[in-house]
């Protein structure tokens, strides 16, 4: 049958499928899998579980954040460095609060000092001295982990708070923990950078154009070290939360997320050639993630199996990339 004799019906329900906002795709797609897994694995689709779902992927959607506006930001930006500053983050908040709850405050801004700290050198590095981004964010991931070994000596010292326990992993408004609270607040607050803030405008510009975003008055440098700044500070806030979800500490506990970070941003509909994306999308995108990954723990698929059904789906998502550059070229 012909592309011409295809149902009228059928086409229209084609191109809505296709006018569907990407954040909005991706938490359909969730929800598919999700009740999919229920037949698949009986007893897997429930309100607990479901719950327990959004609770892990908000570790990876927070962490995310930073990632989604480097990828916004274009140039081929992608923050690998994030794994090690997460790491990085959690570590010195067990070592800085050494369970004192008093102490979670200034080791949060310590935290975040840190992290945008190195996202500066990032920014720099990439912005002024033309450093590819992949190159340049690898490399600090290495100066991240000596500098993790530097401070520890090996051994991990300190302590988790109790409240931030208490926070996080308990439920705070009826059974939802009150880590999902704090994901959907850091959301609005992400919308509103991107979308209510002249710098949410101008990543918006160079991610699309750099060269028009320039004549058009945009502070391309000056964004584009923020941006590195910002995905910085936010990979620390990601290790502070992580912490209170872990309550311990180990020398590569930020790597795993690093490669689901960076599907989660682009299984959102954010573009990997920069210039359109949200973090709505990177939410919906953490999880369908995390829905893949409890519903593969379910059916008891061994974890080799596991890595590999993540490494295809971000080889698709570069082969889409791929085609997202020539387009644009």
């Amino acid at each position: 049958m012909s592309a011409s004799t295809i149902p009228t019906s059928t086409n229209g329900r084609l191109s809505a499928v296709r006018r569907l906002p990407p954040p909005l795709a991706a938490l359909l797609l969730a929800i598919a899998l999700f009740l999919i897994g229920g037949i698949l694995a009986p007893g897997f689709a429930n309100s607990t579980q479901a719950i327990n779902i959004i609770r892990l992927a908000a570790f990876l959607g927070i962490i995310a954040a930073g990632q989604t506006l480097v990828i916004i930001s274009g140039g081929e930006g992608i923050d690998l460095s994030a794994g090690a500053v997460v790491t990085l983050g959690a570590i010195l908040t067990y070592r800085v609060t050494d369970g004192s709850d008093a102490m979670i405050l200034p080791a949060l801004l310590f935290v975040l000092m840190v992290g945008a700290g190195i996202g500066l050198v990032n920014g720099v590095g990439i912005s002024l001295l033309k450093m590819p981004p992949l190159v340049m964010t690898l490399g600090m991931a290495g100066v991240v982990t000596g500098l993790i070994y530097f401070v520890t000596r090996g051994e991990l010292i300190g302590d988790t708070p109790p409240a931030m326990g208490r926070l996080l992993s308990q439920a705070l408004i009826g059974p939802v923990p009150g880590v999902i609270v704090l994901w959907l607040i850091f959301g609005v607050g992400m919308w509103l950078l991107l979308e209510r803030t002249t710098f949410g405008k101008h990543l918006f510009a160079i991610g699309i154009n750099r060269t028009a975003a320039r004549l058009s008055g945009v502070r391309v440098t000056r964004t584009v070290t923020l941006t590195y700044v910002l995905s910085g500070a936010l990979a620390a806030f990601g290790g502070f939360v992580l912490l209170g979800f872990t309550q311990t500490v180990f020398l590569n506990l930020g790597q795993p997320f690093l490669f689901p970070s960076i599907a989660a941003v682009v299984v959102g509909g954010t573009v990997l050639a920069g210039g359109k994306g949200s973090y709505w999308g990177t939410m919906a995108g953490a999880l369908v993630l995390q829905v893949i990954d409890s519903l593969l723990g379910a059916l008891q698929v061994e974890e080799a199996y596991q890595l590999m059904i993540l490494g295809g789906i971000l080889l698709l998502l570069l082969t889409m990339y791929g085609r997202q550059r020539s387009v644009r070229q």
